[in-house]
C-alpha cells in the first residue's frame, strides 16, 4: 500500500484504513483459525467481519464512494469496487464453513479482499486528494460519520 501521497493524513482516508486492518486482521485470525481446524471460531470472526464491513461499506458508498463518481473518470473504478462489496456481501451471508469448499472459497475471499483494498488504498484515496473539493469532503465525512454515530477522527465510544 501507498505511503508517499499523503492520502493516509486525512483523517477519514485514516478511519477508512484502520477499518481495513480491523477486518484483514478478523480474515486472517478466520483463516488461521481454519488452518487450526477450530470451524466454530472461524465462523464467529467470519460474521464479526461481515458486521464491520457491512459498516465499512456503508461508509465509503454513502460519501467518498458517491462524491468521487460524481467524476466520469472513476464512476467505473467505484461501480467495479461497489460490485465486489455485493459479491462479498453475498458470499458472507451463504457461508458455510462446514462445507469444504466454503471453507476453501473463504480463504481465497480473504485473499481477494487484500487485492480490493489496494485498489481503494492506491487507487481511489491518493485520487481523491487532487479530486474533492472541500464541499465534497465535508459530504464524505458526513456520512461516515452517520454511518458510524461518531465525527471522523472522534475515539470509538465518544
Amino acid at each position: 500500500m501507498c505511503h508517499y501521497c499523503g492520502c493516509r493524513d486525512i483523517p477519514l482516508i485514516k478511519e477508512f484504513i484502520a477499518e481495513h486492518e480491523a477486518v484483514t486482521d478478523l480474515g486472517g485470525d478466520a483463516v488461521r483459525a481454519l488452518e487450526a481446524g477450530d470451524r466454530t471460531r472461524a465462523a464467529a470472526l467470519a460474521a464479526e467481519m461481515a458486521v464491520l464491513l457491512r459498516a465499512h461499506w456503508a461508509g465509503e458508498e454513502a460519501g467518498l464512494f458517491a462524491v468521487m463518481s460524481e467524476n466520469e473518470e472513476y464512476a467505473a473504478y467505484v461501480d467495479a469496487l461497489e460490485r465486489e462489496h455485493r459479491e462479498l456481501a453475498a458470499f458472507l451471508a451463504a457461508l458455510d464453513l462446514d462445507a469444504p469448499e466454503q471453507r476453501t472459497a473463504f480463504v481465497e475471499a480473504v485473499d481477494e479482499l487484500h487485492a480490493h483494498i489496494a485498489k481503494e488504498e492506491d487507487g481511489l484515496f491518493p485520487a481523491s486528494l487532487t479530486e474533492l473539493t472541500g464541499p465534497q469532503w465535508n459530504l464524505a465525512m458526513s456520512a461516515w460519520s452517520t454511518v458510524h454515530g461518531r465525527q471522523v477522527g472522534a475515539p470509538t465510544g465518544a
